[in-house]
């Protein structure tokens, strides 16, 4: 891979502007193993690399293009699309909000489906009837017909939308259950919102509503349209 090209990949991936140092930090090795002979010389090829990819971007066929913020550089729409991205961050669905007991509900039926509410509440050991409801709300799951057994009780599955919200193209990309719980572990927040009627109290879970990944595409356009428009922005 080309210097230019994982600059461009940092500095796309980066959540806040990226400085010049830590680009170096980053990059350091490829370029000496490109036969680099000194720091000097590194920063020297990094600065060029930087400068080639903001003039690439400048040109007129570039919807966005790489600044200096902050410090750091950081990329951003041109001013002239700003009104055209603010509109359409508005348009996206804003990030889902469960409990914990909704998400661990939801893993369940993500790898046990179809299946019903006892069968659910027989897994998790807690009634979990008042949860279902919410996330047929929220089209995360959907009936799947009766099964055949006395009662004949309801069966449930995920959705489409569940698979767009995770970023999967079907049910057989789901990780282990074990590389899932590792998952919610290093990217669990605390911050979940609470779900209307939910009779037991939010305790430990074992399922988050969405990787980091996931969250990372539904915010794209935001994070990448400049909150702050700059001086040349007709609409500034």
């Amino acid at each position: 891979m080309s210097l230019k090209a994982q600059l461009e990949a940092i500095i796309y991936a980066a959540e806040t502007p990226i400085t010049l140092d830590h680009l170096f930090q980053l990059v350091k090795d490829s370029v000496v193993a490109d036969g680099a002979a000194d720091d000097a010389e590194i920063k020297s090829r990094v600065r060029e690399a930087l400068d080639q990819l903001t003039a690439d971007y400048a040109a007129s066929d570039h919807g966005v293009e790489i600044r200096q913020v902050a410090g750091g550089y950081r990329v951003s729409t041109k001013p002239e699309h700003h009104d055209l991205v603010r509109a359409f961050a508005k348009s996206l669905k804003p990030p889902i909000r469960l409990s914990l007991p909704a998400l661990e509900t939801l893993a369940v039926i993500a790898y046990k489906q179809p299946v019903t509410v006892p069968e659910i509440s027989e897994i998790r050991s807690v009634d979990s009837s008042g949860v279902i409801a919410t996330l047929l709300d929220r089209k995360l799951i959907t009936t799947a017909g009766r099964k055949a057994v006395v009662g004949r009780p309801i069966l449930y599955k995920t959705t489409k939308e569940f698979l767009l919200r995770f970023g999967l193209k079907d049910v057989t990309e789901l990780p282990s259950m074990e590389e899932f719980e590792k998952l919610v572990a290093e990217s669990f927040q605390s911050d979940l919102l609470p779900v209307e009627g939910e009779p037991e109290a939010a305790g430990p879970t074992s399922v988050e509503s969405a990787s980091p990944e996931v969250q990372a595409d539904e915010d794209h356009a935001l994070a990448t349209a400049d909150p702050h428009p700059s001086e040349n922005d007709p609409a500034a």
